[in-house]
């Protein structure tokens, strides 16, 4: 008595009435029952799923399992394009389970494995089958092409937009978190990071109703030209039939392009500063990524011997607390050596480091000194860089404004959610109260009365300067103790040359 398998596929999920799962496998019940000495061992089918792979194919790959552990004689297809459409997996298959001593017998192609010219007959017909499957698949992306040329949107629903049968249609709910998201990125100057933060924090759902919000997330958001009315498809596709797997289109394959294809949620000018800006802030992260870490002083500080910038390094003193020190960048290079080659000198033999605390000290001296001999001379010369000093510290309180706003709007969103969340019983009364009346507090501290908006910053006078530039002197590193300062040239023979920005004179000390 043979065990008898049957194997059976159809490569879409909706009932057809030829070849139905249903249909096949009522077809080989009676197939097995015609041969006394067959016994119906079991019955593999897959549905949906298509032929060209063996990989997602569980049933078939549970039949061969079957096979491999000898639980199996022969096996029944209905023909070779329902077994496999890849010539090598015909084949590789039904070697290995002749291999195990399995036959495969294809009803309706009158193929037995196990015959003498059974392997031959069996790769003209699984070579038909295979090109059969790629005809097909030129088919179809032939005709995908043609309605996407037409308009037809292929893909699913997205944040802001519902499509449908094709059709694509603004979703409000959506596109009110879309134009929130290009808000706070364009105007808020938010990062992707902190976007994410916020909408998770006030329990905005994304598309799929779930508050998981990423910084990619929102970049590819941002980054969607649907949202000003375009329509891009083919932005992926599949090179190979017989594998599916898809890769991104980086122009191998033609791309279907409709400009106001549907109604926009952002407008177009706002759409292209957010890509202007996005493509400013990469520039920028990569050229931080590309030069190192930035530190106040940097490009500051110059050798007296070679003029190389100095670098920054960390050191520890005897107790083993950290300390920043600059150097020439050349002779740290070099190793501080000195070689003579075709009588030019090579290296640089400064052999002075200048610690980061004694840098600032020498800066606040060389500033107090010019304020105490020609102050009112150093501020009519420093006026313009003390314009844009206050120009940003009233940016950053503009910026501090807009926070305070969309952190009220979040924290009013909050109560919403909780008040909600009472009346539909999610939330206890008392923890509701307690959120509320924490909630509250925070509101009341945003509402701290702030400085008119409107108003325009005060041209400095002599005093308001000489009073920012006292507290400058007593913050290192911050402030405008900074912006002051032109350079500092570090001499071999243990001096300091400190320059300020728009004086003639510079300052020497002693190292």
């Amino acid at each position: 008595m043979l065990r008898v398998a049957a194997y059976c596929r159809v490569s879409t999920d909706q009932l057809d009435q030829a070849n139905s799962l249903e249909n096949q496998q009522r077809y080989f019940r009676r197939e097995i029952g015609r041969h006394p000495d067959w016994q119906l061992q079991a019955l593999y089918a897959d549905e949906g799923l298509s032929g060209t792979s063996t990989e997602k194919r569980t049933q078939f790959r549970r039949m061969i399992q079957a096979a491999r552990e000898k639980r199996l004689d022969l096996i029944l297809t209905k023909e070779v394009s329902r077994f496999a459409r890849n010539t090598v997996d015909t084949l590789y298959y039904t070697r290995l389970l002749k291999s195990w001593g399995i036959g495969v017998i294809f009803l309706l192609d009158h193929i037995n494995t196990l015959e003498s010219d059974g392997e031959l007959r069996l790769s003209i017909m699984a070579t038909i089958a295979q090109e059969e499957s790629r005809k097909t698949s030129q088919r179809v992306q032939w005709g995908q092409h043609r309605r996407m040329e037409q308009g037809v949107v292929f893909g699913g629903s997205l944040l802001g937009y519902d499509v449908k049968h094709g059709q694509i249609s603004v979703n409000p709910s959506g596109a009110r978190t879309v134009r929130l998201i290009f808000r706070l990125y364009l105007e808020e100057r938010k990062g992707c990071a902190a976007i994410a933060r916020e909408l998770r924090q006030a329990g905005i759902p994304s598309s799929r109703g779930l508050v998981r919000w990423s910084a990619a997330t929102v970049r590819k958001i941002l980054k969607n030209e649907k949202y000003c009315g375009d329509l891009v498809q083919k932005k992926t596709f599949t090179p190979d039939y017989l594998s599916h797997k898809r890769q991104y289109n980086h122009g191998e394959r033609e791309q279907v392009v409709l400009r106001d294809h549907h109604e926009a949620i952002v407008d177009r000018p706002v759409w292209q500063a957010v890509q202007e800006e996005l493509r400013n802030r990469a520039r920028r992260a990569g050229a931080q990524r590309g030069c190192g870490r930035s530190y106040p002083l940097s490009g500051k500080i110059l050798c007296g011997q070679c003029g190389r910038s100095f670098v920054s390094r960390v050191k520890k003193d005897s107790s083993g607390a950290p300390y920043r020190v600059w150097r020439c960048g050349k002779a740290a290079a070099e190793g501080c050596r000195i070689r003579q080659e075709d009588g030019r000198l090579c290296g640089c033999d400064v052999g002075t480091q200048l610690r980061q605390d004694t840098a600032m000290l020498l800066v606040r001296r060389a500033v107090q000194d010019s304020l105490s001999q020609d102050g009112p001379e150093l501020c009519r010369q420093l006026t313009g860089l003390l314009q844009q000093v206050l120009a940003r510290r009233e940016q950053a309180c503009a910026s501090r404004r807009s926070a305070c706003t969309l952190e009220a709007d979040l924290l009013r969103r909050k109560k919403q959610l909780v008040l909600e969340g009472i009346l539909s019983g999610t939330i206890g009364r008392e923890d509701g109260m307690f959120l509320n009346e924490r909630y509250d507090r925070q509101l009341q501290l945003l509402d701290t009365p702030d400085r008119d908006p409107e108003q325009a910053p005060a041209a400095p006078s002599w005093e308001d300067t000489a009073a920012d530039l006292g507290q400058a002197m007593s913050q290192p590193g911050d402030g405008l103790c900074l912006d002051l300062l032109q350079s500092i040239t570090v001499h071999k023979e243990g001096r300091a040359e400190v320059a300020l920005k728009g004086l003639d004179r510079t300052w020497v000390f002693a190292l």
